[in-house]
């Protein structure tokens, strides 16, 4: 897939990452040749050219022990000048590397997909970490039976308490800047569900004709089904679904995963009901009682990507963070059984294009509510 990389290179742009806007401000560091800024550098055009993405599992070089080399090299210079450093920018680069943590398993999950061998990254009778244990623990902790929270709507917040401006956290912690600034959002009263849509209720979806019923797609998504042939999520397969942890049976109570935005916006509307606003979703998240709100999957919205209003990117490259990409896409909110410990925040805001579902992604409704005059 165009849009997966390979392990290696997670590590080399991390690893980049931290040379190229942090030690590279030091007189006394010697950074690595340019032509390995040029094959790690994502996205940021101010920095200068770079590697074409689709081609970058194409890269046997510089080997992995190489790379290794370098991150410890970096790693150590950090250490060793770290009171020298911008605080805030250590920050956001240790933000990044969480992000490409989770990116990195999701990418291994479409290489491995792909194979016909079918290997398991995470073997179930493997020791360590099982990313497939803790999205079976959010789906057993999950309320069964599919209820409605309602909420008054109103006049509400919503985005980051510490303002715009750079990834600062002396205010609530640490927030990307695509978080503020804080506003102000007038909402009519709605419901939200108590759990995400389960595999059992999505399979009901495609009984019933899903996926060859124009009229309960978006135009663009019922393109995309036509030319990709969808039939299902991502990695169902039969009565199983591709894992992390290799093919596994599909548990009909648990979250359907790996779905697009067009898939769960049609599901939606079959079930008569809508993807949640953003602002909904913060403000039903906020009081810590709604279920699933973190470490299960990211939950697509019905908000399309865009900034908040008064929002400014930070001068100079690192500003191409994240607001370059406010068209095209939507928001998802939460976390997900990938996401690292203590990355998950209320204000995060995650972001796709709509036909994208390799990423652990899932669906939670909303209904309209009759409000009180």
């Amino acid at each position: 897939m165009a849009d997966a990389s390979p392990a290696k290179w997670h590590l080399g742009h991390t690893t980049w990452f931290f040379e190229e806007f942090l030690l590279g401000t030091l007189p006394s560091y010697a950074p690595a040749e340019s032509r390995w800024r040029y094959l790690f550098n994502s996205y940021y055009e101010a920095v200068g050219e770079r590697h074409p993405r689709p081609q970058r599992g194409l890269l046997t070089r510089p080997a992995i022990a190489e790379v290794l080399a370098w991150r410890q090299r970096v790693t150590n210079a950090l250490e060793q000048n770290l009171e020298q450093l911008d605080p805030e920018l250590v920050e956001l680069g240790l933000q990044h590397e969480q992000q490409h943590q989770e990116l990195l398993l999701m990418d291994l999950l479409d290489g491995f997909s792909r194979n016909p061998l079918e290997p398991a990254a995470y073997p179930s009778d493997a020791e360590g970490a099982q990313p497939e244990a803790a999205y079976e623990a959010a789906t057993a902790a999950a309320p069964t039976r599919l209820s409605w929270l309602e909420m008054a709507g109103g006049l509400v917040e919503i985005g980051h308490p510490a303002g715009n401006g750079g990834p600062d956290t002396s205010i609530g912690g640490f927030h990307f800047d695509n978080e503020a600034p804080r506003h102000r959002v007038w909402l009519e009263p709605f419901a939200i569900a108590n759990r995400l849509v389960s595999n059992g209720e999505f399979a009901a979806f495609i009984a019933d004709g899903g996926y060859r019923r124009p009229e309960l797609w978006m135009s663009e998504g019922w393109a995309v089904v036509q030319q990709r042939g969808w039939q299902a999520p991502r990695y169902w397969r039969g009565e199983e679904e591709f894992s992390l942890a290799g093919l596994r049976p599909r548990r009909p109570e648990a979250p359907v995963r790996h779905v697009s935005w067009f898939e769960a916006d049609a599901y939606a509307r079959w079930a008569g009901a809508r993807l949640a606003a953003e602002v909904e979703w913060e403000l039903a998240a906020a009081g810590g009682a709604l279920p699933q709100a973190y470490g299960c999957l990211w939950q697509w919205t019905g908000s399309p990507y865009r900034p908040y209003p008064g929002f400014a990117p930070a001068a100079g490259a690192v500003g191409e963070y994240n607001g370059k990409f406010m068209t095209s896409q939507f928001v998802l909110r939460g976390s997900c059984f990938l996401t690292p410990y203590g990355h998950e925040r209320l204000t995060y805001r995650n972001f796709y294009p709509p036909a994208s579902r390799w990423m652990a992604s899932g669906i939670r409704l909303v209904r309209d509510q009759v409000r009180d005059v």
